[in-house]
């Protein structure tokens, strides 16, 4: 007896996922707000954003998240309270992410990252460590995939 032939069989492409997945949320929210970084500000403003986002893992790693968090803002208000309101707009990023759209259990504040950190018990600031470090990748990659470059001394890189 021998065997049937071997028909070419068609397979479907595989349906949409009929929810993102997590990753898929983080990233989509990330590359919207680089977009509307590049709508809103100059462009030393998007490469200081960009160079900002950039060593926040490294000063959430080393100080916590709630000195990374006091740091930027901070740094925002030096000079005046609208010299950078772009760094406002990286802890409003973050905040709206993490509390928001991927939201923690037991935040203490739903419009501040900082304020529900300070306020939080040790779970809260674990996820919320964990979560802002996760969204922040995505974030650096949108800005590096955007052509926003890192800012030294203040000012943007010569190209």
């Amino acid at each position: 007896m021998s065997a049937p032939p071997l028909q070419a069989t068609r397979t479907a492409a595989a349906p949409p996922p009929q929810h993102p997945t997590l990753e898929q949320r983080r990233a989509g929210h990330a590359w919207s707000h680089i977009e509307a970084v590049r709508r809103e500000f100059s462009r030393q403003q998007q490469d200081e954003y960009a160079g900002q986002a950039k060593e926040m893992p490294t000063r959430i790693i080393t100080s916590g998240l709630a000195a990374a968090l006091a740091f930027l803002l901070a740094t925002a208000k030096s000079g005046t309270p609208k010299e950078k309101p772009h760094f406002v707009r990286l802890h409003e990023d973050l905040s709206d992410w993490v509390l928001r759209q991927r939201p923690l259990p037991t935040a203490k504040n739903k419009n501040s990252l900082l304020e529900s950190v300070i306020h939080g018990d040790a779970d809260f600031l674990q996820l919320a460590t964990d979560e802002a470090l996760a969204y922040l990748q995505w974030l650096n990659r949108f800005a590096e995939a955007q052509g926003l470059s890192e800012v030294e001394g203040g000012t943007a890189d010569a190209q």
